[in-house]
């Protein structure tokens, strides 16, 4: 894998991230549709990286952590769009890989009538995960008392 130069990454229009826990790799295409920029990197050198980088659309599958990337990116001067898992599936090509995933999520993020999903902020984040937990604290709380129940009959 060769390092872009800057002269190949000026034209850059679109990033796709394929999230990860540690790592995140990232595809970019110019606008002849080319493949310009293809990198792994670690989730601390978030910021580091696309500072360097010409600002474009930036496309990632929805999930918690995409909200708190979107975030860091607007503010660094790049569009984030945050996209569900099944709109970026139709451009997958090839075997799954995080390559390939990154790739498919640039060129979804390009397309101009795609449904994004809105960027959170931390605080309905917050809200969301508390009800989740309370849910499945409800469900487990009704699924011990219905055994309970059929334990006495």
């Amino acid at each position: 894998m060769t390092r872009s130069t800057k002269q190949e990454l000026s034209g850059l229009i679109s990033i796709g991230i394929d999230i990860g826990k540690n790592t995140f790799h990232l595809v970019g295409f110019d606008g002849a549709g080319n493949i310009v920029l293809r990198r792994k990197i670690k989730r601390l050198s978030l910021v580091s990286e696309f500072k360097k980088l010409p600002r474009c659309v930036v496309g990632m599958e929805a999930c918690m952590s995409a909200h708190f990337v979107s975030r860091t990116l607007r503010e660094l001067g790049f569009e984030p769009r945050i996209i569900p898992a099944k709109y970026t599936k139709p451009f997958v090509k090839g075997q799954k890989n995080d390559y390939n995933d990154a790739e498919a999520i640039a060129e979804a993020a390009l397309r101009p009538n795609l449904r994004c999903v809105r960027e959170k902020t931390q605080d309905q984040l917050d809200l969301q995960a508390l009800h989740r937990v309370r849910f499945r604290l409800v469900s487990r709380r009704t699924a011990t008392i219905n055994q309970i129940r059929a334990f006495l009959i």
